[in-house]
């Protein structure tokens, strides 16, 4: 690899900066800073404005390195080419190429060229230029690395093919205006990116405890159900979806349904309220369902149309949870033998039935009852369910 020289950076004041960009047409420069921050809401993030600066500068790549590469980690790109933007992932054994790139560790939040940063002649005789820059029909690159807070480090990269010209002053000075923006979107991303990781988080812990929820806005709506919800419901047998809204098959119980959320709706403004329940018949004949509604209060700040206004949970009896055998073994130090009875009394069947299912004899399965009684500390076998069943096994 041949070694490279990097050039001093010229800081430019900003005054400069706008000097340059008043002669500039930036008639389209509302419409880059409001792509930028609707960028976190698109299903390819920024990939909009991504490629507005590719069709405005004239690059071949417009590039936004979310995620730089790492050892542990492969590098995360929201790029285009031209044929539209798209995530790329590079994978950890292209991670020799982000070790070779000279163009790395700019001066924070500024935008240079690469030919600013290193002599040119350098460079372009480097393992870096061969493998990955001439197979990608790149000369000319101008880029910003952008540190946000919470140690959050992104890259703008635009690059310019063979035989085209470098970047001018007003280019740079032109992205050198968005950058605040970005980097504002790009905390702004990450901050949503935390609250919808805690949102899953939650929903898969619903799952795995086999409580449905139903999340309703102001007008009673249905904005967003779990996968249990949608299992249940989509049984059509004592509740179900008309209209976006969640209706009881019975009209008696659909008046009382009715009523708990109406209730629920209208407290969201002074407090949480006392939830309400019900029990929804079932017409195939199955064990009733359970439905409980409480009202999501307004926070100090919330706007209060289309929001979540109140939940709806649906308990199934008939559902069993599938806890895990090697977790209850690790949990409550029992053999795998002893586990497997555990888990079949916590399904409901008898020490008669558990012993027929899994051929043992009576007095093995008391013995084994008996074992499992020490261990976990308690004396009845009502007790030892409960107990299995509000572990944290239940939402393993």
């Amino acid at each position: 690899m041949v070694a490279v020289t990097r050039k001093p950076v010229s800081q430019e004041r900003p005054a400069q900066v706008r000097q340059e960009v008043a002669l500039l047409p930036v008639a389209g420069f509302s419409e880059l800073v409001g792509a930028i921050y609707q960028g976190p809401l698109e299903p390819i993030p920024w990939g909009t404005v991504l490629g507005q600066l590719r069709t405005l500068l004239r690059v071949n790549w417009a590039i936004l390195i979310l995620r730089p590469a790492s050892i542990t980690h492969p590098a995360l790109l929201i790029r285009d080419g031209g044929h539209g933007p798209e995530v790329y992932s590079t994978g950890y054994t292209h991670f020799q190429s982000f070790t070779l790139d000279p163009f790395v560790g700019l001066p924070p939040d500024q935008v240079v060229t690469l030919d600013e940063v290193i002599e040119p002649a350098r460079w372009m005789q480097g393992e870096f230029c061969r493998k990955f820059i001439e197979p990608n029909r790149i000369r000319f690159i101008l880029g910003a690395d952008i540190q946000v807070e919470g140690g959050i480090e992104c890259r703008l990269r635009l690059t310019r093919g063979p035989g085209e010209r470098n970047f001018s002053a007003r280019e740079k000075a032109l992205c050198q205006l968005l950058v605040p923006h970005l980097k504002r979107a790009v905390l702004l991303h990450s901050s949503m990116d935390v609250i919808e990781t805690e949102r899953q988080l939650y929903s898969m812990t619903m799952d795995r405890m086999l409580l449905g929820t139903a999340v309703l806005d102001e007008r009673g709506m249905i904005q967003r159900t779990n996968r249990v919800a949608d299992e249940i419901l989509g049984e059509k047998d004592g509740l179900r979806i008309s209209q976006q809204s969640l209706h009881a098959e019975q009209p008696a119980e659909e008046r009382e349904l009715q009523r708990l959320i109406r209730a629920a709706l209208e407290v969201t403004a002074t407090g949480p309220g006392v939830p309400e329940a019900l029990s929804v018949t079932r017409r195939s004949g199955r064990a009733s369902l359970g439905v409980l509604v409480r009202s999501i209060p307004l926070g100090p700040l919330s706007e209060g149309r289309h929001r979540p206004a109140a939940v709806a949970y649906i308990r199934d009896p008939e559902r069993k949870l599938h806890l895990s055998q090697k977790l209850i073994r690790h949990l409550f130090g029992l053999t795998a033998a002893e586990a497997n009875l555990a888990l079949l009394l916590a399904d409901g069947l008898t020490l008669d039935e558990a012993a027929r299912q899994l051929k043992i004899r009576k007095n093995t399965i008391r013995a084994h009852l008996r074992s499992i009684f020490a261990k976990t500390g308690v004396r009845r076998q009502a007790t030892l369910v409960q107990q299995l069943l509000s572990s944290v096994a239940s939402v393993s």
